[in-house]
């Protein structure tokens, strides 16, 4: 067993993990008060993780590759950009700020 502080085990850490796969116990501690053990894990994985599409997976439908309607389409395009408002407020938001006279080349 190995007992080191916490500044040995950060500046020697590959020294610990190689003793550590050699199946020796290392011990980390603050102030020489044991907080952490490093040791060999339990089993080792003899095939690799399954690679799954998780709790939230969905299947896509096919129509989900098919080209879009035109009347959608033309729907979309013609939609104010910020719902609720009418389209000639919402083309106004479209529109960069305009900083009027007092932007570059004036002087005071």
């Amino acid at each position: 067993m190995i007992m080191v502080n916490i500044h040995q085990a950060k500046a020697r850490l590959s020294e610990f993990l190689e003793a550590v796969e050699r199946g020796e116990q290392v011990w980390i501690c603050k102030r020489n008060q044991p907080v952490a053990e490093l040791r060999p894990l339990a089993g080792k994985r003899t095939k690799p993780r399954p690679i799954a599409p998780g709790p939230h997976a969905f299947d896509v439908p096919e129509t989900f590759f098919e080209p879009m309607s035109d009347e959608w389409l033309d729907d979309v395009e013609s939609a104010p950009v910020y719902p609720g408002m009418s389209k000639q407020v919402s083309r106004i938001a479209e529109r960069p700020p305009s900083y009027g006279r007092r932007g570059k080349g004036r002087r005071r």
